[in-house]
């Protein structure tokens, strides 16, 4: 069953500081068209510049993930597109008038709330995942992280922390499923311990902190003048430790939320590989450099497996088709024995797989080459555009009422004979939109997952006209 992309129905705002800027920060999620994926635009810098929520412009992973691209930065990206991924949505412009995400109170709860306000509505193309099909690690022994993926038909994460701190301890946490971000995530803030907060105070960093957007963990004793200078900094008068703990004594949400942010800081990462993935991550020590690392990994792997697809790909002809032969009839006015195409197998708004079943009954093979039978090249570029043509029929209300025509044929090669017995799979994809009705495709043909044909090709579809004669169809 195939599940359809997301966006959101409306534009909404919200305001808050960077916390390592100190920067006041507007932020807009924007409805985004399909496949548009993750993208960030700094509207206060000139000509508005995007930057693509991909591995590929991660520059900096010291206290957040920082990415970069034409020019422009956005820092502190982890929290909100943990919330995007959270809510399933797959496409948004984010926008920003300033250099930093907003700290909110450490979570991705805030983000969550404007998307919920926002709500979701589904797109017509397919939501596309990577399911994982052998074991991916990732080691660094420096910090002492690991992380290893194993194959999964969902999304899965197991997370371990422990920094010797007797105030953390040895920490888990796990989801089974995306739904349980929302639930039991979401809401787990940023954390640091009190003498990491002094370098980075010292460095002029975390401009925006405040006892509001984070935990602070006190793992040693301190003393009445560190106190008074918690005050001045924090601009508290409130601020108070009893002996090692948590800064004023903050409510933990759930005794394990250190560790439930780290899941949601690797779930904001991840999200930079760019796809839905379906596998079980389980990570130890995780911070950001060690995420943004794995992530790589991921992405370089699905190149690698997307590659080896396109040049020897598999097709699953045992499955239920998506269209029968029935269902063919009611889109094509060909018949017998022009109807070159048996089933259809994958349909989606970007591609088409049809499937043609050679035998020596064929009509053509009576008078093509009877005592050597081989199929027709121009029939198989036929079956080809009939494939593609139900792509493009499918994508108007009433294609019964349409007529496809081919408009041109390019790069056509044959690469080995079809003969009786041959079971023909054709792959077609978009080259680009279809627009007006004309359908621009790639489509290659298999016969045991090898090559034996290709062709660009270009079609439209038009309407019938009732009071003329369609006399003429070319594909």
């Amino acid at each position: 069953m195939s599940v359809k992309q997301r966006t959101i129905q409306k534009s909404v705002s919200i305001s808050g500081t960077g916390l390592h800027t100190g920067k006041q920060v507007n932020l807009t999620f924007v409805p985004a068209p399909e496949n548009h994926g993750y993208k960030f635009q700094r509207v206060d810098l000139t000509d508005n510049p995007i930057i693509d929520a991909d591995i590929d412009n991660v520059v900096d992973t010291a206290r957040g993930t920082t990415l970069e691209q034409n020019g422009a930065r956005v820092y502190t990206t982890e929290h909100v597109l943990a919330a995007l991924v959270a809510m399933e949505i797959d496409n948004a412009l984010i926008q920003l008038d300033g250099p930093e995400i907003p700290i909110m109170d450490g979570s991705s709860l805030p983000f969550i709330s404007l998307l919920e306000e926002a709500g979701a509505v589904e797109q017509n193309a397919e939501r596309i995942y990577f399911e994982l099909k052998e074991n991916l690690t990732y080691e660094d022994t420096v910090k002492n992280v690991e992380i290893l993926a194993v194959p999964q038909d969902t999304f899965r994460l197991t997370v371990m922390v422990d920094y010797n701190s007797d105030v953390l301890g040895t920490q888990h946490a796990h989801i089974y499923n995306v739904a349980q971000l929302r639930t039991d995530i979401a809401m787990c803030r940023t954390f640091v311990f009190l003498h990491e907060l002094e370098a980075l105070l010292a460095n002029d960093l975390i401009k925006g902190g405040d006892l509001n957007n984070a935990i602070v963990l006190v793992d040693k004793e301190i003393s009445l003048d560190q106190i008074n200078h918690l005050k001045k900094i924090f601009h508290k008068e409130d601020v108070e430790i009893k002996g090692k703990g948590v800064l004023n004594n903050t409510t933990l949400h759930y005794v394990n939320e250190p560790a439930r942010h780290k899941l949601l800081d690797i779930v904001g990462d991840l999200a930079l590989v760019g796809v839905p993935l379906k596998m079980h991550i389980l990570a130890a020590r995780p911070g950001h450099s060690g995420n943004v690392a794995f992530a790589k990994i991921i992405k370089e792997h699905i190149k690698s497996q997307r590659a080896k697809k396109a040049v020897n790909p598999t097709f699953d002809l045992s499955k239920e088709p998506v269209l029968n032969i029935m269902d063919i009839r009611k889109l094509l006015p060909h018949r017998q024995p022009f109807l070159l195409i048996d089933k259809i197998i994958e349909l989606t708004s970007e591609s088409v797989i049809g499937v043609k079943n050679v035998t020596m009954n064929e009509e053509f093979f009576r008078g093509h080459f009877p005592e050597n039978p081989v199929m027709p090249g121009v029939l198989l570029v036929e079956a080809m555009a009939q494939t593609g043509g139900i792509l493009v029929l499918k994508t108007v209300p009433d294609p019964e009422n349409y007529l496809t025509y081919f408009m041109k044929l390019d790069a056509v090669k044959f690469k080995k004979l079809v003969v009786p017995g041959d079971t023909v799979v054709f792959d077609l994809k978009l080259l680009s939109p279809i627009r007006r009705g004309i359908c621009h495709m790639k489509g290659i043909a298999y016969v045991n997952n090898k090559p034996v044909m290709e062709a660009e090709m270009m079609a439209q579809i038009v309407k019938i006209k009732k009071d003329e004669p369609t006399l003429i169809h070319t594909s």
